[in-house]
């Protein structure tokens, strides 16, 4: 039998709109209840997604009983705090990435999650999409891995602003924001899902005015390989991500979203291993979500906790060689 499961947003920004667009496609996903700080945004936003109730006090939505679980997309800096106000309620929570601001926090929430028996769930996209599988199943064919490489650089509308002497939520550190906690997580992330824990962190970056990085870079080392990863909001780039093996290379479109997957063998053959997408890319990490929640399980075994745990320890090993603390953290 078909069972719905109740939600409730934070965050009324479009990342949410994506993410509820997305759900529309399961049938096991119901919106019931919006937070926002505002009704008049509450109000504005619900409108667009059916009209459910709107709540401007965080804990009158947490301790409703309308509601099963919570999807969290505020600004990074709210998210432990927001996600074990939920879970003492007995919520489920899916929370955007980054999970949280640093590890400490990570452990917090995952310890909130097991005293309360509720799934936290770090909303990685990437990783639950069908060619992340696809890239997983068919590692072994190019051979001892010697290195990861990925790129995420995306020009931000927000930089423009920024030039112009507005600091937006994205270059603002107030809310753990960065181009490392925005975008290079996005390459952090299927690297630790697939390889684990890197042993060692070596970072550079350049920091802006206002205290945050714009971009950077990452090289990471393994027992038997590298991995080397750059990210920046203030530039673009177009080089796809790839797992280099001594059989043969996978080349990746776009570590953030893979589309477009193929193996270029040393013999100069080509596989392409690419699978066709149905659903919309966040589909896959509700549905995820979902399949905990109803089989009884508490982590997912792809965006688990011990993943989200290694991924902010490696974040924040790198924001301190580049000189990033943001409030929240304790060094």
């Amino acid at each position: 039998m078909l069972r719905l499961i109740r939600f409730g947003t934070i965050g009324t920004n479009w990342i949410t709109e994506r993410f509820l667009h997305a759900a529309e496609e399961n049938d096991e996903f119901e919106l019931t209840a919006v937070y926002s700080r505002t009704e008049e945004k509450g109000r504005e936003f619900a409108e667009q997604f059916g009209g459910p109730k709107v709540y401007t006090d965080l804990d009158a939505m947490a301790s409703s009983d309308e509601i099963d679980a919570v999807y969290i997309a505020s600004p990074n800096s709210f998210h432990a705090q927001q996600a074990i106000q939920c879970m003492n309620h007995g919520k489920h929570v899916l929370c955007e990435k980054p999970l949280a601001t640093n590890s400490d926090e990570v452990r917090r929430m995952i310890a909130a999650a097991e005293a309360n028996n509720v799934v936290l769930m770090e909303a990685m996209k990437s990783t639950l999409m069908p060619n992340f599988r696809i890239m997983k199943e068919n590692l072994y064919k190019i051979g001892q891995v010697r290195r990861y490489f990925a790129s995420y650089c995306q020009y931000s509308s927000r930089y423009d602003a920024f030039k112009q002497g507005t600091v937006l939520n994205a270059f603002n550190p107030e809310y753990s924001n960065g181009g490392l906690m925005d975008l290079g997580i996005y390459c952090i992330y299927p690297m630790v899902s697939l390889f684990g824990k890197p042993e060692s962190v070596k970072a550079v970056a350049v920091m802006l005015s206002s205290g945050v990085d714009g971009e950077g870079s990452l090289v990471m080392s393994y027992p038997d390989m590298d991995a080397v990863i750059m990210y920046s909001k203030i530039s673009d780039s177009f080089l796809p991500a790839e797992i280099q093996g001594e059989n043969g290379t996978m080349v990746i479109d776009r570590i953030n979203q893979p589309y477009d997957v193929k193996i270029q063998y040393r013999d100069g053959s080509i596989e392409n291993l690419t699978q066709q997408q149905i659903h919309e890319s966040m589909y896959y990490e509700l549905e995820e979500f979902i399949r905990m929640i109803g089989r009884g399980k508490r982590s997912s075994k792809i965006n688990s906790h011990e993943t989200s745990l290694a991924v902010a320890e490696v974040m924040e090993d790198a924001r301190r060689q580049i000189g990033l603390k943001y409030a929240a953290d304790a060094w």
